[in-house]
């Protein structure tokens, strides 16, 4: 008969295996389908073009493992997946974090910071990204979905995204492209603690620019936790480190209309190093009470 002082140990050791499968869980995340009522562009920095971001929102209540995601937007009339030469993905925390609150001068003297040349910095993005991945380094894979015609009843294109006191433009007005879903795949996953982020994806074309739709606010249609839910924030590269809300801001008005922007994320949480050790000690305590109980249960010897 095997000895259960022996057993025991063994049991835990499988148990350890066996963990992650069993404590990890699926996370998805979406803020639905295109409403129809917002593009705004968002492109890396190219040989003659600015960086431009745009930027919505999503909180994470535990560690978790993004593998993938998706975004829907407008390629130029005519456009075609040939077309896309580098997609980008960057993740933002919201500011204050990973941000310079000091700054006391304007955006392109030396030092280069400045006071906010914007309404209000309240949950907006972060100074600068939290992480990144793109396709030209590798970390991450990209396909394509193009289909009819779409049109988005305003947009925020380049040049549309100005300082205060100029921000309130009204947007650029109705735009039609081809809408396409960019599906992601992380070959270099994000593992991100619990946190509030926003999600920012970048388009770099041959010609033109994409511009990412939005989504319905509230989230309607979508899945996940959408505590907070807040909305799109956008800059370019002459108001960097500041951001501008796109309905709030930009767009104006009595009332004034707030976006979402759709896209979606899908991974698994990942169990935190304290939740690991109370399960191997719960496991610890029932072999250990198996072991004092088998004692008791051992005939004597003759």
């Amino acid at each position: 008969m095997t000895d259960v002082r022996l057993t025991i140990p063994l049991s835990l050791l499988g148990c350890l295996f066996a963990l992650p499968a069993a404590a990890d869980a699926p996370f998805s995340f979406s803020t639905g389908t295109p409403d129809g009522k917002m593009a705004t562009a968002t492109r890396p920095e190219s040989t003659g073009k600015l960086e431009i971001e745009s930027a919505d929102d999503f909180i994470l209540t535990t560690t978790t493992q993004i593998d993938s995601a998706t975004f829907t937007g407008l390629l130029p009339p005519g456009a075609s997946a040939s077309d896309v030469k580098d997609v980008v993905v960057e993740i933002y925390r919201v500011f204050p974090k990973d941000s310079n609150v000091g700054r006391t001068s304007g955006p392109n003297t030396t030092p280069p910071f400045s006071t906010p040349e914007v309404p209000t910095r309240l949950n907006s993005p972060s100074d600068v990204e939290f992480t990144d991945r793109d396709s030209a380094s590798g970390n991450l894979s990209f396909m394509t979905s193009v289909g009819a015609p779409f049109t988005a009843a305003n947009s925020v294109q380049p040049g549309g995204i100005n300082p205060k006191p100029g921000q309130t433009t009204g947007g650029d007005g109705s735009v039609t492209g081809e809408e396409t879903v960019f599906g992601i795949t992380f070959t270099t996953p994000f593992r991100l603690p619990a946190d509030h982020y926003f999600f920012v994806p970048q388009v770099q074309l041959d010609d033109g620019d994409f511009l990412w739709l939005s989504a319905p606010k509230p989230i309607t249609g979508g899945t996940g936790a959408f505590l907070g839910d807040l909305q799109s924030w956008t800059r370019d590269a002459m108001l960097e480190p500041d951001w501008l809300r796109v309905g709030q801001d930009i767009v104006g008005g009595t009332p004034f209309p707030t976006f979402n922007a759709t896209f979606s994320l899908s991974g698994s949480t990942v169990p935190e190093p304290s939740t690991w050790a109370m399960m191997l000690l719960g496991f610890a305590g029932l072999g250990y009470a198996g072991y004092r109980r088998a004692r008791r249960l051992k005939p004597a010897h003759a």
